[in-house]
């Protein structure tokens, strides 16, 4: 007999099932199943996890790569020991919990009356978009309970005496990583969005969401590979780095693209583009709305660009110092030979502006200043002094396992290492809103072009990266006037260079105030533009789009803030102000000139196969597939590269340490195999 009451024999209050109906008892049912399969997946996914770790697999990272265990013990005891600190912390924190307390039992009670919150968010943080966060009363007092008590946290790691600049800065760039970590937003009971999406899809979102999490650890071989973008959604070569041009020249480090003339005229002094190594050169050539490439072929200006090879173990060895002079020097030479010009106006992007003012002090003193008549330096970092919260990674302890990883990766940094670095410093933008989005609510990520040439990463050669991160990040040599390079000690004061330097005012990579202290450092003119925006987006910022603004000011005061105080405003994009000055150092109208009007015929169209290498396509060197693009030309062979004489006036003097011949690599047009480096040029 039934029990209709809803209490079983106990007298206990039970289910009345009997009161649902047909369909929500096969809705029941159906999120049951649902949430068995994900406990399920759960136990493989953590079953294969702790395998993983237990294999103790050497491409991992250590459970604590920064070492940061010390600094934290450090950093709270001195907390301990300053009651005064910690007492009013607590007072603060309980003054804003009484204020939450007494705010939600106002609109519990459907109080008219005004009531305002304990905390906001900080200005732009995204995990607070949906409504419910602010009109249901329950995730407002969740979200404002967790903002007090991160404010606290931060409040006492930031305000702690006795502690020094670096060791606060880390613990403080920690405990905000653990306390992102720790949202609300996170986690699938306290997230509004989630939960909506569990009771309408009747759990079918965390089921997807367990095996977009076992798809993610299987293509990172154990390692989360956190997928930000459907990388199948475009091409390289079909929908972006589309602009026309052709490779004239290639070595083992690059390829050199020049690009099609779309003018009649161009300005005589041709320029050259150095992208970072780190990333795919294709961020300046994305779409054909946003592209720096193409707007910059419509001002005339005939435009030379390295694509740098995605290095496997045989490149290991490479240096800063190879990159320099098989990369940079050698697109000198080569654009000689291609126009004829014995200087260039050159531009340096990220790390390739690092290089790019090591170039500028070796040609200095070389007495081969005039090889570059111009420099322009896009979010570049000279001064590593105040270089932000990369900083923070660069001890010995973490260069000691930045060289484990390599050593177990063949020799090469993976580009996903690189990535995860770089994620960090923004982790709510950069990973906790996928994890949300991938494996809370079950989602696949949107195709979004930006994200995809973000995940297409590139690997590093070890010798490279690691000296780089000694010398200009750990120990600022450069700036310091300490760097010694193929026999010379470098001295930027002495570059009388034009230089024109470009920082980001939302920049967390290469902080304005970083970028600011290499503008003092050069002997010849300066001029400074800080733009809008971030690292990306405040350099791609096409006129067209009409967004951002730009600020410029004529003097370089001892201070960047006193910089800021007497700048003016300017809205919009900030590539015609540089436009005009480039084009005052660019020479007379001259004839467009066509790829493989000179001395060096084509290779193969633009963009060339270094890009099409992709690190997350197996095994190094694999590539994606190339666009379909048109027949080569019947010209398109391999020439003799240019002359020593015609590559550099003194390039026939050797000395030690220093230059040996001014001839450039011969362009092939069969697959590259390891060999000898090229004689070092300049």
């Amino acid at each position: 007999m039934s029990d209709t009451t809803g209490k079983g024999s106990t007298g206990t209050t039970g289910a009345d099932w009997s009161r649902l109906s047909e369909k929500e008892l096969e809705t029941l049912d159906t999120l049951s199943r649902n949430l068995m399969q994900a406990s399920l997946k759960s136990q493989q996914l953590m079953s294969d996890v702790m395998r993983k770790a237990l294999d103790g697999d050497p491409v991992l990272p250590n459970a604590d790569p920064f070492h940061s265990a010390p600094e934290f013990q450090e950093v709270w005891q001195k907390i301990v020991g300053q009651p005064d600190l910690m007492m009013r912390a607590q007072a603060d924190l309980m003054k804003g919990y009484i204020d939450l307390w007494s705010n939600t039992s106002k609109r519990m009670m459907r109080d008219d009356g005004p009531v305002s919150s304990a905390i906001e968010p900080e200005a732009g943080d995204k995990r607070w978009r949906s409504s419910e966060w602010t009109e249901n009363p329950v995730f407002d007092a969740i979200k404002q309970s967790y903002l007090l008590n991160q404010h606290f946290l931060m409040g006492l790691v930031g305000s702690v005496d006795g502690v020094d600049e670096r060791t606060k800065r880390k613990v403080e760039f920690l405990t905000r990583m653990m306390t992102d970590a720790l949202s609300p937003t996170n986690f699938a009971l306290t997230n509004p969005d989630v939960i909506r999406e569990t009771v309408e899809s009747q759990g079918v979102n965390l089921t997807r969401g367990l095996q977009n999490l076992l798809d993610d650890l299987s293509s990172g071989s154990g390692r989360l590979a956190l997928k930000q973008t459907d990388m199948e959604g475009f091409q390289v070569g079909r929908d972006m780095a589309t602009a026309p041009g052709e490779v004239v020249f290639e070595n083992d480090l690059m390829e050199l693209i020049q690009y099609a003339p779309t003018t009649e005229t161009v300005k005589q002094r041709p320029l050259l583009i150095a992208p970072p190594w780190i990333n795919k050169f294709y961020i300046m050539d994305l779409r054909e709305k946003n592209s720096m490439i193409r707007w910059l072929t419509a001002q005339g200006f005939t435009v030379f660009l390295i694509s740098w090879v995605n290095p496997g173990p045989e490149l290991k060895d490479k240096t800063f110092n190879d990159y320099m002079h098989e990369g940079l020097f050698a697109a000198l030479h080569a654009i000689e030979a291609a126009t004829g010009e014995t200087s260039v106006n050159a531009v340096g992007y990220c790390v390739a502006g690092t290089m790019l003012s090591t170039a500028l002090a070796w040609l200095e003193a070389e007495g081969r200043s005039d090889r570059i008549a111009s420099a322009t330096f896009f979010a570049a970092q000279s001064d590593f002094e105040k270089a932000g919260d990369l900083l923070i990674f660069i001890d010995d302890v973490w260069m000691k396992e930045i060289e484990r990883i390599m050593d177990s990766q063949g020799g090469v940094l993976d580009g996903r290492s690189m990535a995860d670095t770089f994620n960090l410093l923004r982790t709510n933008d950069l990973v906790w809103s996928f994890v949300v989005n991938n494996y809370l609510l079950g989602r696949q990520p949107q195709a979004f072009d930006l994200l995809f040439w973000n995940a297409d990463q590139t690997r590093m050669p070890k010798a490279l990266h690691l000296w780089y991160l000694d010398n200009f990040y750990k120990n600022n040599r450069l700036a310091r006037g300490e760097l010694e390079l193929g026999g010379h000690r470098l001295d930027l004061g002495a570059v009388k260079t034009p230089v024109y330097i470009q920082a980001s005012k939302e920049d967390h990579i290469a902080p304005y105030p970083s970028v600011y202290r290499a503008a003092r450092l050069y002997g010849g003119p300066v001029r400074f533009v800080m733009a809008g925006s971030g690292h990306i987006a405040g350099v791609i910022n096409h006129p067209d789009a009409k967004k951002y603004q730009y600020w410029t000011n004529d003097e370089l005061p001892e201070t960047v803030e006193a910089w800021i105080e007497g700048a003016s405003e300017t809205p919009g994009s900030w590539w015609g102000n540089w436009r005009d000055w480039l084009a005052e150092r660019s020479g007379d109208d001259i004839p467009a000139r066509q790829p493989g009007d000179g001395k060096l015929k084509p290779l193969r169209k633009a963009p060339g196969r270094n890009v099409l290498v992709r690190s997350d396509a197996g095994k190094a060197g694999a590539t994606q597939e190339a666009a379909p693009s048109a027949p080569a030309s019947p010209k398109s062979t391999s020439t003799k590269s240019a002359s020593a004489k015609s590559a550099s006036p003194k390039s026939a003097k050797t000395k030690a340490g220093k230059t040996k011949s001014g001839k450039p690599a011969s362009g092939k047009t069969t697959p590259r195999k390891p060999r000898k480096s090229p004689q070092k040029t300049t």
